[in-house]
């Protein structure tokens, strides 16, 4: 794997790269407040071996790519979608397989309506177009869990970690044991490769834009392949579901049992429908 620090359009991202330059590209779009170290360096580099160069890159107020003030993101969704195309423009790669997690779904629907041409494919993780008012909202302990972020001291690096600990127990489904051990070990990691810990936490959430994207989800004519955890708390599994049937020609994978996450147990299931979906 090498890491790659690109500036485009005096943008500062922080990207990392698996496999061999000339197979073809699969870029990884992670969601909010979490770096690109949450694609696991395992998961990434099995995704490699399958013949794909493999692409993360930390999204802006996280990790180690540009960030701003706490409070004040001085950006839109709609930017952090066209910061994939500069990154797919710094590697000199004119079309890319996508792949989004979450808020990177969203991301990878706007990318897709407003740049058709630089994809060739997406995977649409735990995400949602959130077109549709009548789909249910996150489970009530979710946003409770969440409020109490304004308690936590975000220069206390053990908070921060408690914190981010309680999250992941939260969003987990029924069917995994949640392995605190690994978990604290990747967000201890995280902690200490962002810039920073306030900025990483509420600035996507303040986020706005792409709202006249959202009724041209129906326009993507690429293939398009749904993963969705049927217990998933903060995106809620019929979410999944409407997007599937949302997009022409999409497929649905539902992940029995399975919450916001991306669990090792599963990773069998997700990389073998990604190359599936990937193959020419």
């Amino acid at each position: 794997m090498s890491v790659q620090m690109i500036t485009v359009d005096g943008i500062e991202l922080c990207t990392e790269s698996f496999g061999d330059r000339n197979n073809p590209a699969l870029l990884l779009i992670m969601g909010a407040t979490a770096s690109m170290i949450w694609w696991d360096d395992i998961f990434c580099q099995r995704l490699a071996d399958t013949g794909r160069f493999v692409i993360r890159y930390d999204n802006r107020d996280v990790g180690q790519s540009v960030n701003y003030e706490p409070g004040n993101p001085q950006y839109s969704l709609e930017d952090m979608a066209d910061d994939a195309v500069r990154v797919l423009d710094a590697y000199g790669i004119p079309r890319a397989h996508i792949a989004g997690m979450s808020l990177g779904g969203l991301l990878t629907l706007f990318l897709t309506i407003k740049h058709p041409e630089r994809v060739l494919s997406n995977t649409l993780i735990m995400t949602s177009s959130f077109s549709d008012p009548a789909l249910p909202e996150m489970e009530e302990k979710v946003g409770a869990f969440f409020a109490t972020a304004e308690t936590v001291d975000w220069e206390n690096e053990q908070e921060v970690i408690d914190f981010s600990i309680r999250k992941w127990k939260i969003l987990i489904g029924s069917k995994h044991p949640f392995d605190e051990a690994k978990t604290h070990q990747l967000i201890a990691a995280d902690v200490k490769r962002t810039k920073n810990l306030a900025a990483s936490m509420f600035n996507h959430g303040l986020l706005a834009g792409g709202e006249s994207l959202i009724s041209r989800v129906k326009e993507i004519n690429v293939p398009a392949m749904v993963i969705h955890g049927t217990e998933d708390p903060i995106i809620p599994y019929a979410h999944g579901v409407a997007l599937a049937d949302e997009i022409p020609g999409a497929g649905l994978l539902p992940l029995e049992g399975v919450g916001h996450e991306l669990h090792e147990n599963d990773w069998d299931t997700i990389i073998e429908a990604i190359t599936c979906h990937t193959s020419d």
